[in-house]
């Protein structure tokens, strides 16, 4: 679970996060939805404890993260797909993570099958696709049995089958009791996925519900998360489809 309270997050001249309250719940699968720009990412490594808050705070499984200090026990995350050393082969890698978290070296053969890299795990990452290393990011992740799990835009760059493993594999960790949050611009996806919605924009929390309550509060003429998006980003998100930022 995840327990956010009175967060403000400021850069010089301007407020960046300020979320007043968050929970993501255990046994549920929330997608973080939000344009470019308003912070799902950031609100990401705060959770982490990569960045530290202005004010605040924020709890993984109980436990309050302390900024750049040890990350929680419980928590896994995947947010680049590009913290990776090409030289390195996908074995080699998620070997040095193990080690460096105090985890046993023999659960890279469980996570490698997991996201179904066995039979390349071998190859250099230099040689990898970007869906491939996608699964990377997501094998480390798993890496410690995290009952609190962190990916974002983990869907970028997979094709028809990736995408199918991935909700599949999404669906299962929140159907075993883990706490899954997830960024996309996928919208589809979300509406096929998910428990959970919340849309950030500008900074601020524009709603967190259950996705079905969501859906249920589709007007006249809307029937898609798409349209409900649209509504309650407003302005933000007719700026961006006009071209103005």
């Amino acid at each position: 679970m995840i327990e956010i309270r009175d967060l403000t997050l400021r850069y010089p001249g301007v407020t960046v996060l300020e979320v007043p309250e968050l929970t993501v719940p255990d046994g549920g699968l929330t997608y973080l939805l939000g344009l470019n720009g308003t912070g799902k990412t950031t609100l990401l490594r705060c959770v982490c404890g990569i960045i530290a808050p202005a004010t605040g705070t924020v709890g993984v499984d109980g436990v309050p993260v302390r900024a750049h200090r040890t990350t929680p026990a419980t928590l896994g995350m995947h947010l680049n797909f590009q913290a990776f050393d090409p030289r390195h082969t996908a074995r080699r890698h998620l070997r040095w993570i193990a080690r460096a978290r105090g985890l046993p070296v023999g659960r890279v053969g469980e996570v490698l099958d997991t996201v179904d890299l066995t039979s390349v795990a071998d190859r250099r990452l230099a040689h990898y696709s970007l869906g491939m290393l996608q699964r990377v990011g997501i094998a480390a992740a798993l890496l410690g049995r995290p009952r609190t799990l962190l990916l974002d835009e983990p869907l970028n760059g997979l094709d028809i089958a990736g995408i199918l493993w991935m909700r599949n594999l999404l669906r299962r960790l929140a159907d075993e009791g883990a706490c899954v949050l997830v960024t996309t611009h996928l919208l589809d996806e979300v509406e096929r996925n998910a428990d959970r919605v919340v849309m950030l924009g500008e900074g601020r929390v524009l709603t967190d519900r259950p996705l079905p309550e969501l859906m249920r509060t589709l007007g006249p003429g809307e029937t898609t998360l798409e349209d409900a998006y649209l509504r309650i980003a407003g302005p933000l998100a007719a700026s961006t489809i006009g071209g103005t930022l």
